[in-house]
């Protein structure tokens, strides 16, 4: 990959201005594909949690009071799965997903964005051998927590490596391969789920253990990659920095004149000698840290992960057999990362704002319906029996579900922060927006079989009314960053109706 890419001069994405110009090479395209395939690993365990949460032998071995109630024809349906215990499994990955998103803050000006990713595939790689061999709950668990490390570290990293190496124009294209790579992770374990649950006592094992087979690529991949020149930039290594600039942006790109501009917000950032987490809590940084911390953690009152993680679950539920739940589950995640496409052809076109609107408008629809349904052929009491027909009706609405969170909150939960947040603080802010993602994901996950249990069908109207919320909040309080340079994006403070008594340009952005 050394050397200059050459220029392949596609045109067909993006708006442009003075500041959103940019060519697309081959090698930029691979170093971000081999970078968001981090978001593999994230996506394999969300779609193996809840697939393997449905296998009788799993169930048998490490949750057999579950198991007993899913063969009680008398059980409510909506309280089959509500064991604290059960999903202390799914959700305790993002515990100390939390804090070593945190962490990386730190790590990564030592180390670097390729630094991260590498450290954290290792340590995933090492959970996933422990889930694969685990004898108890303790070693399942325990193995749940080292893969949390290493998702908290990549999650960190991926989304600040890809903003970074793409030109203006294409950034927000290449950022929703993360999530595009999420996706696809999603639909490559629930395929192996759907594989392994045929295979008896040792199917949880092999879907467990072949969270190895993303994290190898992705581990392995990330050594052979240049790091970013922002990076090399702020560890003092600029001769790096340009041979990387010029390998990324091709031979008629000014690179001199963007890595100068690299070079000025460094400086400058360096004359204020603090740590990046204190400057960051600073008046001027804001509208930075208040929306680097909401937009992530508004992605999980989408309601989506929940779809992800209990999707195969709530089939089960309603009377759908164990195959039929993870055949359901597949098409979910297929559709889902079908839509993510969507985004990357879409974003750069029409913009961030719009794709929050369409989507909102349609989940909130989508949720209430899912709601009428569910009250209509289960009631309260859940002992009902659920139609074929209402089943298909279900699915076609988790089907709608995923489709707009797939063009709006999935990728651009990973692209809007990094793209506002300044260099100096990009990799703190990146970390509080992962730990505040990973917090909420706990929470939700490890109450949401409780909250269906006892909230019944209203958790939809629950989590529409959160979205709705959210979508008002976005028109209020999100401008529009599309085309514009990470290097020029405090410029779009200034003119905003709210944020700009926060911000003085003047002062704090340092002249070209």
């Amino acid at each position: 990959m050394a050397g200059r890419g050459k220029v392949l001069d596609i045109k067909t994405l993006g708006g442009s201005n003075k500041n959103g110009g940019g060519s697309l090479t081959p090698s930029v395209l691979m170093i971000c594909i081999v970078a968001a395939s981090a978001g593999l690993i994230f996506g394999y365990d969300i779609g193996v949690s809840g697939g393997v949460t449905t296998m009788e032998p799993f169930l048998k071995k490490f949750f057999p009071s579950v198991l007993l109630k899913m063969h009680d024809a008398h059980q409510n349906q909506y309280c089959i799965f509500d064991s604290q215990i059960l999903t202390a499994f799914t959700s305790s990955l993002y515990i100390t997903g939390l804090v070593s998103s945190l962490l990386a803050g730190h790590v990564t000006t030592a180390t670097g964005r390729k630094g991260i990713l590498i450290i954290g595939g290792a340590v995933f790689l090492l959970g996933t051998v422990l889930n694969a061999v685990a004898m108890d709950v303790k070693m399942l668990i325990f193995g749940r927590l080292l893969l949390g490390v290493g998702i908290g570290f990549t999650n960190q990293a991926a989304p600040i490596y890809l903003s970074e190496m793409a030109p203006p124009k294409w950034r927000g294209a290449l950022n929703t391969a993360f999530q595009l790579f999420i996706g696809a992770g999603v639909v490559l374990a629930s395929l192996i789920n759907l594989m392994a649950a045929h295979l008896g006592d040792i199917g949880w094992r092999v879907s467990l253990g072949c969270a190895a087979i993303p994290a190898a690529i992705m581990t392995v991949g990330s050594m052979f990659i240049p790091d970013t020149p922002s990076s090399l930039i702020q560890r003092g290594r600029v001769q790096e920095a340009r041979k990387s600039l010029n390998q990324v942006r091709g031979v008629d790109s000014d690179t001199e004149a963007e890595l100068n501009e690299m070079i000025s917000h460094n400086e400058a950032a360096k004359a204020d000698n603090r740590q990046p987490y204190k400057v960051i809590f600073e008046r001027r940084h804001r509208p930075q840290l208040v929306l680097a911390a909401a937009i992530p953690s508004f992605q999980q009152f989408t309601g989506i992960n929940v779809v992800a993680f209990y999707g195969p679950v709530m089939f089960r539920s309603i009377g759908i057999s164990s195959d039929g739940a993870l055949i359901a589950a597949i098409i979910l995640t297929v559709v889902n990362t079908a839509s993510t496409l969507v985004s990357t052809f879409a974003v750069d076109r029409f913009g961030r704002r719009l794709l929050f609107f369409e989507a909102g408008v349609q989940m909130i629809v989508t949720q209430v319906a899912l709601a009428w349904i569910l009250a209509s052929e289960l009631g309260t009491a859940g002992t009902a029996t659920f139609s074929q027909g209402a089943a298909i009706t279900v699915l076609v609405l988790m089907c709608s579900l995923s489709a707009a969170f797939g063009w709006s909150w999935g990728p651009l939960t990973w692209l809007v922060p990094v793209e506002i947040l300044p260099m100096e603080i990009r990799p703190a802010g990146q970390g509080i927006g992962v730990a505040c993602n990973f917090l909420f994901t706990f929470i939700l996950a490890q109450v949401f079989a409780t909250i269906l249990c006892h909230m019944k069908y209203g958790v939809f109207l629950f989590y529409a009314a959160w979205v709705f919320i959210m979508t008002v909040l976005v028109a209020l309080f999100i401008p529009e960053t599309k085309g514009i340079s990470l290097e020029s994006m405090d410029t779009i403070w200034q003119d905003h109706w709210f944020w700009n008594r926060y911000v003085d340009v003047e002062k704090y952005i340092p002249s070209p």
